[in-house]
């Protein structure tokens, strides 16, 4: 986005600017997106020679971002009523200062060191204020009712921005949590389930593994379930951490988890299982259970080889991995 544009009176090219702010602001994901934004624009917008993006987090004003005054106070937090731009956050209405020597409400110690002559800061609100916008001058400079109003236009379309990340991050909560055992941290079933449907309709390559804690009821009823859960929480932790990133580990039930490896076949697999198997906890061992897919192998079908490769593993003594029968 441009940071020069005409001047004011040209309203074409001003319409235009503010549209494709508008325009860029309904696509951001992120808090960065919408501060590198508001930085750009709004000094276009009011041909200003700086602008600062102030978020509220409820326990103060928090400079996120700053081109007019950087690095003074940046990542620095303000109670909102000693700060101009949690005056017009709380306000509700805009700031607009022509000489900030002039004026009371400016911290002049603070403002010394800056180059800032006159300023305008407008609120960033939906049902509570959010965050300001401060446009700033380097010489004396009377801002006009259009330039505010631009300002408010600005502000008003982040407003719009910050509630949309507010909903995606919500969301992205929201599925992380639905996809996550909520004890171990790994995968749960849900999560396990989709993934082997993934892998069925990818076609590609992928070996799955069935992990069970060996002698897991005996180990509970002698430390009790809390350190029984301890251990399933240390297990998820040290699996994640081992495996590749392409890997899934998830709870498949109780103390029997699944494990899915892509693009290896099942000797392929052992040097990773080794690392699984060398990250768990020293309270306890696994048994795991090894199936590579044949080419049009019902997923499902693979699933139950492994199972059976498992029971084998423990039948044998416990403590080891086994592949497959047939493989």
């Amino acid at each position: 986005m441009p940071v020069t544009m005409p001047r004011s009176d040209d309203s074409a090219a001003t319409l235009r600017l503010l549209l494709d702010t508008v325009s860029e602001l309904s696509t951001v994901r992120h808090i960065d997106d919408i501060q590198r934004i508001v930085s750009s624009s709004a000094r276009a917008l009011l041909h200003a020679d700086g602008a600062t993006f102030v978020l509220r987090d409820f326990a103060g004003s928090a400079f996120v971002q700053q081109d007019a005054l950087d690095p003074l106070w940046k990542g620095e937090r303000f109670p909102l009523e000693q700060w101009i731009s949690g005056w017009a956050m709380t306000s509700g209405g805009a700031v607009v200062i022509e000489d900030v020597e002039d004026d009371p409400r400016i911290p002049q110690d603070a403002n010394r060191p800056t180059f800032v002559k006159s300023l305008v800061v407008v609120p960033v609100r939906r049902a509570e204020p959010l965050a300001a916008i401060g446009v700033y001058w380097s010489e004396q400079h009377e801002p006009t009712a259009d330039e505010v109003i631009l300002a408010q236009a600005l502000a008003d379309s982040v407003a719009v921005a910050l509630e949309h990340v507010r909903v995606l991050q919500e969301l992205a909560v929201t599925v992380e949590l639905s996809s996550t055992d909520a004890l171990t941290g790994v995968a749960n079933r849900r999560a396990w389930d989709r993934a082997l449907t993934q892998a069925l309709e990818s076609g590609s390559p992928i070996t799955v593994g069935m992990i069970d804690l060996d002698s897991f009821k005996l180990y509970n009823d002698i430390n009790g379930h809390q350190a029984g859960d301890a251990v399933l929480q240390e297990c998820g932790r040290a699996w994640n951490a081992a495996l590749r990133d392409v890997d899934l580990v998830a709870r498949y039930g109780g103390e029997e988890f699944g494990l899915l490896l892509p693009n290896v076949d099942g000797r392929q697999a052992m040097p990773i299982v080794a690392r699984l198997r060398a990250a768990t906890p020293p309270s306890v061992t696994i048994s795991v259970g090894l199936a590579t897919r044949k080419v049009g192998e019902p997923i499902i079908d693979v699933v139950g080889r492994a199972d059976a490769a498992l029971y084998n593993a423990k039948r044998a003594g416990r403590n080891r991995v086994f592949l497959a029968a047939d493989e």
